[in-house]
């Protein structure tokens, strides 16, 4: 009988004796699963054309997002409607990818300590929405929302909406010279109140 030992080599035991190797093979696994699953979304129409209806956000709307995700609303609120029948009675249309590809990023997300917001686009009026950002409690008594007066008294800067839409449009929204060149004069005189207004009054819109 033979007294020769199995060589070293990448065995088992190797594996779950040397803390590093078992964390670059953890992360290995984990990014070939997660390319798997994500690469081909780049390929799909469904995941990167716009759904009909779908229209980049004018210079006002897209100034109101910004304020959107500066004031933290992704924090309590989310954009995404699942395709359960409790969340369609509810909100309406589940949420589709098409629906969000000019969102960079998007803001689907799962967080609900107020209701979801991806189907507000013209439930209220202007009105209405002015004064639940001014002091929530005025429409809905029972909110633990904060109030955002001073949305309403800061101005808008024109000269930042430019370098924005620019941005964007490098990453494939399709703005025009001459839309990029009125955004300044769209945006003059507005309020952050009335730029974040106009986003909310946007969200939704296109499978109502």
């Amino acid at each position: 009988m033979s007294n020769a030992q199995p060589k070293a080599g990448f065995s088992h035991e190797k594996v779950e004796t040397s803390n590093f190797l078992m964390i670059v093979l953890i992360l290995l696994v984990v990014a070939i699963g997660g390319l798997v699953e994500i690469v081909p979304l780049f390929f799909q129409k469904s995941t990167t054309e716009a759904v009909q209806g779908v229209k980049p956000y004018t210079a006002l709307q897209l100034a109101g997002r910004d304020i959107y995700l500066r004031e933290g609303c992704y924090n309590c609120h989310s954009q995404m409607i699942r395709p359960f029948r409790a969340e369609t009675l509810r909100y309406g249309h589940y949420s589709v990818a098409g629906e969000f590809v000019y969102d960079h990023p998007f803001q689907w997300g799962s967080k609900r300590t107020g209701p979801d917001l991806h189907r507000v686009g013209g439930k209220y009026s202007d009105e209405w929405h002015r004064v639940h950002l001014v002091n929530p409690r005025d429409v809905v008594p029972e909110s633990n929302m904060p109030a955002y007066p001073w949305l309403e008294k800061k101005v808008l800067d024109p000269a930042e909406i430019q370098p924005k839409m620019r941005a964007l449009r490098m990453v494939g929204v399709p703005y025009t010279e001459e839309e990029i060149g009125k955004a300044p004069a769209d945006v003059k005189g507005r309020t952050e109140m009335d730029a974040l207004i106009a986003y909310l009054q946007g969200m939704g819109l296109a499978l109502k």
